[in-house]
């Protein structure tokens, strides 16, 4: 059964759901038409959610499923104006792999030291954070940085930008081996990847993909390596992918992306939505500071087939200092 609000839910702006006067026919009286003031903390809690949500590639309908809450309680909750119970608050979390803390945003005061830490990185700049975030992982034994000239030649992106296809012609121009990380998660859990999300859920999946990528740089010191596009959304299994292979962006529009996807017969995670687009979109921005760590970005929307290959096989070369 899903959980309930402890306080009224507030109702949502007239282009969040369709107006019940337009389906009945009847008119509703409107007691005023200036749209309640959002509390800040509320708004911000929303878009922290919705940035989440995004960045893992789910659905609200999908989202309010895993977490056992109404649709409703959730599109409340996303455009701030619904006081969730901490309950409810609870289950999103579970449901997005995060804490509590981060959801409401408020994490970094757990601790004396988290204060001091927060207190010396908070006004850095993005270039600053990287660098931190490097010694601190060179420091924990933990990687995540750049891995410099790695023969693991990495590609990540989004469904459709092109890796397997890519990928498979950069691997015959290296003479490296070709793995399609999808497939080694598929040979470690004994069924798909629909049927791992399906039957054992999205935290399942993210640990079969952390084990298949450990197991191929193991393996390989040399090979180009197409990794699933949600990849990035486990901090811990794209810190290790940034430590130990040469990364490479693969980006395109995301019309491009939409149509390569369906000319798989294949739409999901979009399958059930009625806003495919903007779903996509909204994953795309999502995960595209993540991306943009990549060491080197190639743009499959630009130009033909051959000739985004041949851009993607230069950079790549030139970066490993291998001939033209």
């Amino acid at each position: 059964m899903s959980s309930t609000i402890l306080h009224p839910p507030v109702s949502l702006p007239d282009d969040a759901f369709e107006d019940q006067a337009s389906l009945t026919g009847h008119s509703t009286p409107q007691i005023s038409t200036e749209a309640p003031k959002k509390h800040p903390f509320l708004e911000a809690l929303g878009e922290r959610v919705r940035a989440l949500r995004s960045r893992r590639g789910m659905t609200r309908k999908a989202l309010a499923q895993l977490a056992d809450v109404s649709e409703r309680h959730l599109a409340n909750l996303e455009y701030g104006v619904g006081n969730a119970s901490i309950l409810v608050l609870l289950q999103v979390a579970g449901a997005l792999q995060c804490s509590l803390g981060e959801l409401i945003g408020d994490i970094t005061t757990s601790s004396p030291e988290w204060l001091m830490i927060r207190e010396l990185l908070g006004q850095r700049d993005e270039a600053t954070l990287q660098r931190v975030r490097v010694a601190v992982g060179e420091m924990l034994g933990t990687g995540g940085g750049n891995a410099n000239t790695s023969s693991r030649i990495a590609l990540v992106g989004l469904r459709g930008a092109g890796k397997s296809t890519l990928g498979q012609m950069l691997a015959e121009d290296l003479g490296f081996p070709f793995v399609e990380l999808s497939r080694e998660i598929e040979k470690f859990a004994g069924c798909s990847v629909a049927e791992i999300q399906a039957l054992y859920g999205v935290n399942a999946y993210r640990r079969y993909e952390r084990r298949a990528l450990e197991e191929a740089i193991q393996i390989h010191s040399e090979a180009v390596i197409a990794t699933p596009g949600g990849l990035v959304s486990d901090p811990a299994t794209f810190n290790q992918l940034l430590a130990h292979c040469t990364t490479v962006w693969l980006k395109a529009d995301p019309q491009d992306h939409m149509k390569r996807v369906q000319a798989q017969g294949d739409t999901r995670p979009m399958a059930a939505s009625k806003e495919a687009m903007e779903d996509l979109k909204g994953i795309l921005a999502g995960r595209a500071a993540f991306y943009a760590k990549a060491q080197l970005q190639v743009d499959t929307s630009a130009q033909p087939l051959e000739l985004t290959f041949m851009d993607l096989r230069q950079q790549v070369r030139h970066l490993l200092q291998l001939s033209a």
